[in-house]
């Protein structure tokens, strides 16, 4: 199977993409990313992921170099070349190709490089047992609500999980939940699902808006709100959501478990509620 890449308005096998050295993605981090998951050929949300891209392209002060319509045509093209129903796609924008100054350059086209990769669903054993965890402290910078492509402290941070054999690392900021080092977080207490609010300190999940939207059409209490360190660790259930991961219940934390250790009935009212959402979605003629 041959992996083909859109970059710089060519579609060509992945091998045969070339990026020079003096991209400032390359030399430093200045870009932004988008990821994309795609369901029986229909990409998933893609105006909210779009969105999320404008948002973090404006806070990097670089201008989008395409238009919705355009995005949209190019995704779907993407889709189209490479093989696949389910597939995830990465969007990657950078400041483009100049001299190594910091200062932003002027009159410098934007680097667009777009990839699909096979989309697998998460392992039905972890979704019925569950994944452990371990918690650290937040010390990124203020600015996590752009999706940047500076990913270095959440790459330490998931590390620190995969060297103690867990899932994710949950972070604590200040004594308040944070998100995960590449997913969103949610807690269960007392029957009320928790959520931590948007802003500067978390990137805005798309599944963590589907999560929200579920609940509240089907009548499941919750509370957008800071969640002290306090509940998360005394909480009857937690879960972490992501694109490529879904919903899935974390059911040991540092070690200790999470309510009874197993997943709970809210987890699994909701992860039903969102496998029904997802299969509207891949019912629908393809496109």
């Amino acid at each position: 199977m041959v992996q083909i890449v859109h970059l710089n308005g060519q579609f060509l096998p992945l091998e045969e993409a070339r990026i020079p050295v003096l991209d400032r993605g390359f030399i430093f981090g200045d870009g932004v990313y988008e990821v994309i998951p795609v369901y029986s050929r229909h990409p998933f949300r893609l105006q909210d992921h779009l969105k999320r891209l404008q948002h973090s392209l404006d806070g990097i002060r670089l201008a989008n170099p395409h238009s919705d319509v355009e995005w949209t045509a190019l995704v779907r093209e993407l889709i189209a070349r490479n093989e696949g129903e389910d597939q995830y796609l990465y969007l990657h924008i950078t400041r483009g190709v100049a001299k190594r100054d910091h200062a932003f350059p002027k009159d410098t086209p934007a680097t667009v490089f777009m990839m699909s990769s096979p989309l697998l669903p998460p392992d039905p054993v972890l979704r019925q047992n569950g994944v452990a965890a371990i918690t650290a402290v937040d010390n990124r910078w203020l600015r996590c609500d752009i999706k940047a492509i500076s990913l270095l402290p959440n790459v330490l941070l998931r590390q620190l999980a995969v060297d103690a054999g867990t899932a994710e690392t949950v972070m604590l900021r200040d004594g308040f939940l944070s998100e995960g080092a590449a997913s969103n977080i949610f807690v269960v207490r007392d029957g009320i699902l928790l959520a931590p609010p948007k802003g500067p300190l978390m990137l805005p999940g798309i599944t963590y808006d589907v999560v929200l939207e579920l609940a509240a059409a089907n009548n499941i209490v919750f509370h957008v709100e800071p969640v002290a360190e306090s509940i998360l660790r005394s909480a009857d259930e937690i879960w972490l959501t992501s694109s490529t991961k879904e919903i899935l219940p974390i059911t040991h934390l540092d070690g200790h478990a999470v309510g009874s250790g197993t997943p709970g009935p809210l987890y699994r009212k909701l992860d039903q509620l969102y496998q029904d959402y997802k299969a509207t979605i891949m019912r629908q003629p393809s496109s």
